[in-house]
């Protein structure tokens, strides 16, 4: 797929981290599955992936964690 923010690169499947921060809880999830820019590096997910880390980052923030490091998993 052609990089819809530099119009230039093309993406490809990799695994990043993302960091989410939400009221006071960071939870950093290491090897997302993303595709990835090849030119300006942009990380685009699939919409299952994003609902689950979002999910994932609110339950961690309900349970009153504060910093958090994980793998990613599919569920």
């Amino acid at each position: 797929m052609k990089c819809t923010l530099c119009k230039h690169g093309e993406t490809r499947h990799g695994m990043v981290s993302v960091t989410l921060e939400r009221q006071g809880t960071t939870v950093v999830f290491r090897q997302v599955p993303a595709l990835v820019c090849d030119n300006c590096g942009e990380i685009y997910h699939d919409a299952s992936v994003s609902i689950q880390l979002l999910r994932r980052a609110e339950d961690a923030a309900a349970a009153g964690v504060e910093v958090d490091i994980r793998r990613y998993a599919a569920a």
